[in-house]
């Protein structure tokens, strides 16, 4: 059951907020890093960690702690990110989502579709950028391996890489265009318009909850 402070809702604890925004630094950092390699013009932006050489030392345990973080996120969320069949009533008006239109009720839980496609996409991006990184690790484990599956393993860690950057920057595009999204991040709470108006079955269900446990206090 969430706890509701005065007309807002709980969305999000505090451990999965301080969890996100610990995510979002690491990958920050490991992201900078990892351009500064890829495209030679982008080369200062390893200055983030300092010199290029401590940038080449931390980028591996950046990427662990952004991977470490996801597993713990994807325990939390994961429950929250299955398909359901009202999923599909947003693919049907996701043209009216995109143009902020909320005329017909969209049947959205905690996560609406394009949420859950995201979730699963950055879970899989970072499962391969895990395994490849740990395969292309010159100080560790590269060794251990021939030449040609370090190649691939650094063809499959730039296009993952490339991959998660381009999801993230679209959730981030979408917290910012969906107003509130960030404050709730920032918080935890939600307003219940907010929620009525983007998660209208979520809402629903907190209400059904929170009558539910009125009658059963009564």
């Amino acid at each position: 059951m969430k706890k509701l402070k005065n007309d807002q809702i709980l969305r999000t604890r505090f451990p999965e907020r301080l969890c996100h925004w610990m995510i979002v630094l690491c990958f920050f950092l490991a992201a900078t890093s990892g351009l500064s390699w890829f495209f030679p013009t982008f080369s200062w932006l390893s200055a983030f960690l300092g010199t290029p050489q401590m940038a080449r030392a931390l980028h591996p345990f950046l990427g662990i702690a952004v991977f470490v973080g996801l597993c713990y996120m994807f325990v939390r969320f994961v429950k929250y990110n299955l398909p359901a069949k009202t999923d599909a009533i947003w693919f049907r008006n996701v043209k009216g989502v995109v143009l902020n239109n909320h005329e017909h009720p969209l049947r959205i839980g905690k996560y609406n579709a394009g949420q859950k496609v995201l979730f699963w996409l950055i879970m899989a991006s970072i499962i391969v950028l895990m395994i490849s990184g740990l395969i292309m690790w010159r100080a560790y484990f590269a060794e251990f391996f021939p030449i040609p599956v370090l190649r691939l393993a650094i063809l499959a860690h730039s296009v993952a890489g490339i991959g998660l950057i381009l999801l993230i920057l679209g959730h981030i595009y979408l917290a910012i265009w969906v107003r509130g999204s960030v404050t709730g991040m920032v918080t935890g709470y939600v307003s219940k318009a907010w929620a009525r108006q983007h998660h209208d079955r979520w809402a629903e269900e907190l209400e059904a909850k929170k009558a539910a446990k009125g009658r059963g206090e009564a």
